[in-house]
Parts: structure tokens; sequence; C-alpha cells
């Protein structure tokens, strides 16, 4: 069955702009869903690694950006290494997530998109991450300042959170990074 039969042009654009941004071929998806059986966090996702590529062929745009699944996804590449057609479903799921940012679509988990944009602008800022500052900035965006304080004073106290950064070198190369991405330069 062709996948593009009976879908009306504004339907395909979805599928057409994911494949431009990310340069995958997802017609060779077959849905084995042996990427959503590898997932470590698919338990807490609302569609499935496997239906997500399925909605993306379909030219459902709404409901993929809309969905928690594209920032629950913890980037960790097992789907991707487990497709047997290579298809990079990691990859997909950024593009979704920068896709979502620019295109203002209304995420399925509201404080995820603000932390996903604070922790690369700190990365672009300083070259990597303070914990510390990174969770202040969450928490003054957010205004949930107390939710996880137990857990950061113990985390505190073990000494996995310090409250000054560690020096770094290779700010300069890392912001050369960013600039060159938002240029288009990749």
């Amino acid at each position: 069955m062709n996948l593009n039969e009976g879908m009306t042009p504004k339907e395909n654009s979805f599928l057409s702009e994911m494949v431009q941004a990310s340069g995958v071929n997802f017609q060779a998806c077959y849905q084995c869903q042996k990427c959503s059986a590898g997932c470590p966090v698919v338990d807490a996702m609302d569609l499935l690694p496997n239906q997500v590529l399925r909605h993306i062929q379909y030219g459902h745009r709404e409901r993929v950006l809309g969905s928690k699944t594209i920032w629950i996804c913890a980037s960790c590449y097992t789907c991707s290494v487990r497709c047997p057609n290579d298809i990079d479903i990691a990859k997909i799921m950024d593009t979704l997530r920068h896709l979502a940012i620019r295109s203002g679509s209304k995420p399925g988990e509201k404080d995820i998109p603000v932390f996903h944009s604070l922790f690369l602008e700190e990365i672009k800022s300083k070259g990597r991450i303070h914990e510390l500052s990174l969770i202040l900035r969450f928490k003054s965006k957010t205004r949930d300042f107390l939710k996880d304080a137990g857990l950061g004073w113990k985390m505190f106290r073990l000494g996995k959170i310090k409250l000054l950064p560690s020096t770094f070198r290779g700010g300069r190369e890392i912001k050369e990074i960013f600039n060159a991405f938002e240029k288009g330069e990749e």
C-alpha cells in the first residue's frame, strides 16, 4: 500500500518537510517495532517511537509535534542502533524538537521544552553544563521552586552538585559549532 494514497498535499507536506529537515527515508520503516521494544523510556511516552514514524508518514503534524514523546526521548540512540533499516530515529526526534520550537507548537510536556532550551543555552554560553545554574534558571522560569528540593539537597550533600562551575577551555569552539549550526553550515 502506498502511504501517500488518499492524502491531501497539506497532509503530505509534513512528511516532505521531515524528509528535507532530517535527511531520513521514512518509507524504509516497515513497523517492525524494534525501536519501541528497546526504548528505555517508552513507558513515559504517549506515542511509541514506531508510531511517531507512522504519524509522520501519514502527515499528522499536530499529533506528532504536540506529543510528549519527542520531549521525553533521551536521545540514547538505542532505537537507531536496533533499526534493521538504519533509520536514525534519535535524529528524527531531535529534528521534531527543533521543528516544534520553531513552529511554536504546544508541547505535550510543558516544562521539558523550557529545560531543553535552557540546557542548549547553557552549553552555548559556557561550553558545558553547570548543574546548579541550569536548575536555578529552570526553576525561575517554571516557578516550581520546591519540587525536587529534597533531592537537590541530597545531591549537593553527596557532592554531585557543585556551587561553582568547573573550568573549561573549549568554550570558544563550542560557540563556533552553535553559530555554524544556526547559520545552516552544519
